[in-house]
């Protein structure tokens, strides 16, 4: 089996509207003598790219309607960020003290709709998730492929919590030039067992081995390589297909209404 590499992408400068992402790790990666090489799959959290495409809320800016005092009253958070994640919501999955678990949009589950507090300049200022984050990570994917000539496999990351389990770990939000579930089912065991029900979310791990190098607070490194892992290439793919169906949701309860 060929070794799987982490590569942090480092030295990249402070992130702002209308940066171009792909340019910015091909040139950080060349001149830390890790250039992007064919097969390679970037993974470039959900704050990086929101922060490139102006998806960024003062919420000193923001006026909370009644419904967002009602649920910021039941919650316990500030009523202006309630209002932006509201903005964001399709529907509230679960709310609870201090807790806030929203279906966005376009279909991620998360907390606070993904609306993140760190690592953005300003003390009243959020970072809302992409709006459409395929779409970026297709954008960045192009680009990259422009400027060197390699096919890469683009994943935008964000830290989420999980039923069940204590700790957060990165995942996939975001995908692009990649399959993000590996079927193995039809496969054998090492003693002849059939698999039936084996299906591997190999774009979460990615992510999460990808947040070993990111971090989560003062490291300053957005960007990370993997190199060495054989994954299949395809062309139209969406992180969307991650999410499970409602009706197969067996935690989530329905707070609307």
């Amino acid at each position: 089996m060929n070794p799987v590499q982490i590569i942090a992408v480092e030295n990249l400068p402070l992130i702002t509207k209308g940066d171009n992402l792909g340019q910015l790790v091909c040139e950080a990666a060349k001149k830390q003598n890790a250039p992007v090489q064919e097969n390679d799959i970037i993974i470039i959290t959900h704050v990086a790219v929101s922060k490139a495409e102006g998806n960024v809320v003062n919420l000193d800016e923001v006026t909370p309607s009644a419904r967002a005092l009602e649920v910021a009253k039941k919650v316990g958070k500030d009523p202006t960020l309630v209002e932006v994640i509201l903005r964001e919501a399709k529907e509230i999955v679960r709310m609870g003290r201090n807790s806030l678990i929203i279906e966005t949009k376009n279909g991620i589950v998360s907390a606070n709709a993904g609306v993140d507090r760190s690592n953005v300049e300003g003390d009243r200022n959020v970072v809302l998730l992409p709006v459409d984050p395929d779409a970026s990570a297709r954008n960045i994917r192009q680009e990259i492929k422009r400027l060197t000539g390699c096919d890469v496999a683009v994943i935008v990351s964000d830290t989420h919590g999980r039923p069940l389990r204590m700790g957060e770990i990165n995942i996939a939000i975001g995908v692009a030039g990649i399959k993000p579930i590996r079927d193995r089912r039809g496969e054998k065991d090492l003693f002849g067992y059939v698999l039936r029900i084996k299906q591997t979310c190999i774009a979460d791990e990615l992510a999460s081995a990808a947040e070993l190098v990111i971090g989560q607070s003062n490291e300053g490194i957005p960007a990370a390589i993997i190199r060495g892992y054989k994954f299949q290439v395809v062309e139209n793919c969406a992180a969307t297909e991650l999410t499970r169906p409602k009706e197969k949701d067996l935690f989530r309860k329905n707070v609307e209404g």
